[in-house]
């Protein structure tokens, strides 16, 4: 097994609902905390490690249901209360490694005081809920510490013996310090947190969100203060398709100033769970924890290796802290390399293949503005801005469906990626007529100087036209402009004719000529050519396709 360094918990908070013995649990604690004058305080020991235990309560905003709840269960509590146990380790020397759970009732048809239903899990019936937020624990220990808590306060830890499958975990991180020297790969421009971003971006299908900060609060640049990158199910699958689980990936300083010779002057590289970026759920099963602790883990991991930073633990790459022990791990874990390569290969495909095959006016138009605007208008706002019908630019986006993503009145690249690529399509065609303009005009002005007087007649026929020709040594490709409506035909017939005139009056090869390559436009249709003869025809198609007239 290959040695890999060791990462450590940082953030948890779940929510674990037990219902095995109905609301006995919420019960107790109301009458262990009115035997202690409103709190307990008391310590414990849980693998070798000293803790302190806190109860205590506070006010609820929840109805008392009176005398019995809904499903008959004798309520004699008065005055409603909620229920704090704050557990924290005592052999933490910066008093961090800790817990805190606020313990809830649970019921079907349960109100707050001011009469709005508390949504309670169908099924669930009567219990209890902990929520408990904590930090620098693994994440299997939190059960055993709840259980050893509450009954070292004097409630039966029984009460917590099987959470509820709704159980669920709502955040968790896992991390590495790094030397601050060696960091830099992980927030660079092209580092892998940028790379995510910029080739996963996609606002309307799935999730992504890039944060890009080399400033701190106290308006001192530091670079790679704090950069993440957001993806949801659908984008991290995209990037690690063994994972399922949408997670946050940041490389962060501490905000507090520390001095240079401080474990927290260092940054952290961490992986965090992001419940909201999701419609599924993990639980607080021992498989659920296991699957959530190894995909955070093996993120932290890949991210190093698409850095380039050694994984193996080191003092010159790795920083021990309080709760980084920049240690070797014994999980059993594997190495994940993110498929960006493969997504940037997948997005320049799509690009190559609409430029080969070549795009309509209207579809250079919309791509055009995207790229301008950001990616973010509508196809009435592009119809509007070159005197379009909206319905032409919308046939023209969905030709395009695989560079963009769209609703009917919403439209976006697929990512930023992608529209780097349009965006260079687009110059280099600008740049394409503006090299044939040049060339008409030097053609023009070798003719008025009687030098190669009949090559020069054959250009400026194709720049009058908007033709753009390209020769090689296999053949020709004419493109034609676009084309008046109700005289397309007869058009085709005149222009192609005059210039296999000139093309032969220049002393070219007829066949050459004859056996090309050629397209027209008008509106937003496409024709292709099946002869040049007096015998034309054309054919309506809805998407690009070349022919070759023989």
């Amino acid at each position: 097994m290959t040695v890999y360094v060791e990462t450590a918990p940082h953030e948890f908070t779940a929510n674990f609902l037990f219902n095995d013995r109905g609301l006995f649990p919420f019960f107790a604690t109301d009458r262990r905390v009115k035997r202690g004058g409103g709190s307990a305080l008391t310590t414990f020991s849980y693998d070798d490690e000293e803790w302190q235990a806190r109860l205590s309560y506070q006010e609820s905003g929840l109805e008392n249901p009176g005398d019995t709840t809904p499903q008959g269960t004798r309520f004699d509590i008065e005055t409603m209360r909620e229920y704090r146990l704050n557990v924290r380790s005592l052999g933490d020397p910066v008093g961090q490694r800790k817990f805190n759970v606020h313990l809830t009732p649970r019921w079907p048809g349960m109100k707050s005081k001011g009469g709005a239903e508390i949504p309670v899990p169908e099924g669930l019936g009567e219990g209890v809920n902990l929520r408990l937020s904590g930090a620098n624990i693994e994440f299997d220990e939190y059960l055993p510490l709840i259980r050893c808590a509450f009954g070292a306060v004097g409630i039966q830890p029984g009460y917590f013996s099987e959470p509820h499958p709704y159980s669920n975990v709502q955040d968790a991180e896992r991390y590495v310090r790094l030397h601050r020297e060696v960091s830099g790969p992980i927030h660079a421009r092209d580092g892998p947190i940028a790379r995510l971003g910029h080739l996963l971006e996609n606002d309307r299908s799935g999730y992504r969100k890039v944060v890009q900060n080399d400033q701190t609060e106290r308006g001192e640049p530091l670079p790679g203060y704090y950069h993440t990158v957001t993806l949801g199910q659908e984008r991290i699958q995209e990037a690690m398709p063994s994972h399922e689980l949408p997670k946050e990936i940041k490389h962060y300083y501490a905000r507090k100033a520390f001095p240079n010779d401080h474990p927290l002057s260092h940054p952290k590289l961490g992986a965090s769970y992001q419940v909201n970026r999701w419609d599924g759920k993990i639980g607080v099963s021992d498989e659920d924890l296991e699957q959530l602790s190894r995909e955070l883990d093996e993120t932290v991991l890949s991210t190093l290796a698409n850095s380039q930073i050694d994984l193996r633990p080191g003092a010159n790459t790795y920083i021990t802290d309080a709760f980084f022990s920049a240690s070797e791990s014994d999980r059993d874990r594997e190495l994940v390399e993110f498929n960006t390569t493969r997504i940037k290969q997948n997005q320049e495909s799509v690009v190559i293949k609409h430029i080969a095959d070549g795009l309509s006016p209207v579809e250079w138009e919309s791509l055009e503005m995207l790229v301008t605007d950001g990616g973010n208008v509508s196809p009435n706002k592009i119809a509007e801005q070159y005197g379009r019908h909206p319905d032409s630019v919308r046939r023209a986006l969905d030709r395009i469906d695989d560079l963009v993503d769209r609703s009917y009145d919403d439209v976006s690249l697929r990512s930023s990626y992608t529209g780097d690529l349009v965006h260079n399509a687009v110059e280099n065609a600008r740049y394409a007529t503006r090299r044939a303009t040049e060339a008409a005009a030097k053609a023009i002005e070798a003719a008025e100087r009687g030098l190669d007087e009949k090559t020069s007649a054959f250009v400026a026929w194709a720049a009058t036209h908007g033709i753009n020709i390209n020769e090689r040594n296999d053949g020709m490709t004419l493109r034609l402009g676009r084309l008046d409506r109700d005289n397309h035909r007869r058009e085709v017939r005149r222009i192609l004719r005059e210039g296999l005139r000139l093309w032969e009056q220049a002393n070219r090869d007829p066949a050459i000529y004859r056996s090309g390559n050629y397209r027209y436009w008008y509106e937003e249709l496409e024709h292709d050519l099946h002869s040049i003869d007096a015998d034309l025809v054309t054919k309506t198609v809805c998407g690009p396709v070349w022919k070759t007239i023989r």
